[in-house]
This record gives C-alpha cells, structure tokens and sequence, in this order.
C-alpha cells in the first residue's frame, strides 16, 4: 500500500511536468472530460439526488416536532455541500469511469501499445495519465456544483410535499446557516477526489500484467483503492478545513 502511495504521487509529478511542459493538447483533455464527466453525470447527479430526498423525508417529521422546520433547509445543506456532494459523486464517477480507465490502460499495457509508445521516445505516463487526471479534476469539480443545486432543490421538494414547508423558509434557511467556505471546500474535494480517481485508477491499470484476466482483477482492484483514497483524502481535508 505505502509503495503503492509512492508510485502514484511519483506519477503525478511526472505527468504534471509533461502538462506543464505543454505537450497535452487540450482536445485530448476535452475528449477525456467527456468519457470521465459526461457519461457519469446521470448516474452521479440521480444518486446525489436520491440521497438528499432520503435525507429530507427522514429529518422532516422530527424537526417539525421540535419546531425547528424552519432550519431543514440550512441543515440539509450544509450537509450535502460538505459531505454528500461531494464524497458520493467522486465513489459513483469512481465506479463508473474509474474502473473504465483502468481497463482503459490495462489493455494498451497488456497489448504492447504503453511499450510501443515508449520506443518512440514519448513519455508514456505523461501521455496517459496527465490528460486524464486534468479531466478527472475537472469533471468531478463540475460534477459537484451541479449536484448540490440538484440535492439542495431535492431536498425543497420532499420537505414541501412530506410536511408542507414553504419553499421560501426553506431557501432562507439555506440562506442563512450556509457560508462560502463550505463551497470552496467542496468544490477543491471535487478537483482532489476527480484527480486522485484518474491517478490511482490510471496507476493500477499502468502496473497490471499479464493477459484479459488480470484487466478484470486490476479493475476490481483499482474500485477499492479509489474508495480508500477518496475516504482517506476526505478526513484530510475535514482536519485541515474544519478541525477547530
């Protein structure tokens, strides 16, 4: 695992020095945030969506028994924005395309084309990898600021219909509990957990060997990486922002 940690951020620096060098084109990135980005939205958006409607339609009746309807809003809210947003879409996106990457780059490296593009004097892991983890960066950033305008509306919606909280007070407590830290920090959780999805599931992918079988155990293996990581990088970031 610790040899693992020292691969990925070793790769990281090597594909943002071939970025920074300006060897990526940006159709590549373009072309990668639709494959990462586009084709996870629905499922992400759908399952942000669903979560904070459960979450509304369970803390509704007793924050209205204890007279605090007004504040369902800005808890839902804060809640969604901090944790919810931001942490399910990167494990959906990170089941969805994640596992697509690495089978992605398992492929090219168990067909020969990583060593083919390595005869060509073309830093391989910079060729592969910094593309992608500027569209994963990207497209999860994006991914999470339209999820938590989906959650919070999800949220007016089941509290208006399960309790009949008028949309305005709901809004106004949104409003009021809520401050912009909370949306900067969500928003850097999406360009972390975006980029580290494309890093750790681009590295399995770069290190599988072998023949079709070990593609399907290295996309196996690069799911479960991602959710520790992402769960690891997550109370990180809660310690640094919020402890205290």
């Amino acid at each position: 695992m610790i040899s693992f940690l020292g691969q990925c951020v070793q790769n990281f620096f090597q594909a943002m020095k071939y970025f920074f060098k300006g060897n990526v084109r940006f159709s590549s990135i373009i072309r990668q945030m639709a494959l990462i980005g586009f084709d996870s939205l629905g499922i992400c958006l759908a399952i942000v969506f669903i979560s904070s409607c459960v979450i509304a339609l369970q803390v509704a009746q007793q924050f209205l028994m204890s007279g605090a309807d007004s504040y369902i809003g800005g808890f839902l809210a804060v809640a969604l924005i901090r944790e919810i947003a931001p942490g399910f879409a990167a494990l959906a996106l990170a089941a969805r395309a994640g596992t697509a990457i690495t089978a992605q780059v398992a492929n090219m490296q168990v067909t020969n084309q990583i060593d083919a593009i390595d005869v060509l004097k073309v830093d391989s892991i910079g060729y592969y990898f910094a593309p992608r983890i500027m569209a994963g960066a990207l497209s999860v950033f994006c991914i999470v600021l339209l999820s938590e305008l989906i959650g919070i509306l999800g949220g007016a919606i089941v509290s208006y219909f399960s309790i009949g909280l008028h949309p305005v007070r709901y809004f106004n407590s949104v409003w009021l509990m809520l401050v912009m830290k909370d949306i900067y920090v969500s928003l850097l959780k999406g360009l972390v957990f975006g980029a580290l999805i494309a890093l750790v599931c681009a590295t399995v992918g770069y290190n599988t060997k072998g023949g079709a079988k070990n593609v399907g155990i290295s996309t196996t293996k690069a799911s479960i990486l991602c959710t520790m990581y992402i769960l690891v990088a997550d109370l990180i970031i809660g310690i640094l922002f919020y402890m205290g």
